[in-house]
């Protein structure tokens, strides 16, 4: 799963994804891609899960981008803890994701293969999605 080898901080603020996104909008690298309509946290399961999904329906073929990394830290306390006694460890790694943000992208395949792809991969994330085109 993906995670930062390295970080400065580990345990940093939550940043919720409100508003929507000003790059990161158009599809870069691929011919297809797959958009953010909501803004949500994508941990490191659900974009592996997501790229499984999209390059079992290719069968291998073509290439897959990702164009989102999960480098927030999100903490925990144990089960049954008191309060207090500081911020917990390092749990799992989300993305933070905003509206209108491309997260994966498709090229060397044909558009209904790719549609289908990013159709099974929709499902795998929190958010609504939609299937763009290069401009």
């Amino acid at each position: 799963m993906l995670q930062p080898k390295r970080t400065k901080h580990r345990k940093v603020h939550r940043r919720y994804p409100h508003g929507i996104a000003r790059k990161g909008t158009l599809v870069s690298f691929g011919s297809y891609g797959l958009q953010a309509m909501t803004g949500n946290w994508i941990t490191a399961r659900q974009i592996e899960a997501a790229r499984i999904a999209m390059t079992r329906h290719i069968k291998r073929g073509g290439k897959v981008w990702i164009r989102i990394f999960p480098q927030l830290s999100v903490t925990s306390k144990p089960a049954e803890t008191r309060m207090g006694k500081g911020k917990g460890n390092p749990d799992h790694w989300v993305a933070v994701v905003k509206a209108g943000t491309v997260m994966f992208e498709i090229g060397g395949v044909t558009e209904d293969l790719a549609k289908e792809a990013m159709r099974l991969a929709g499902h795998k994330l929190p958010m609504k999605t939609r299937f763009v085109k290069r401009v």
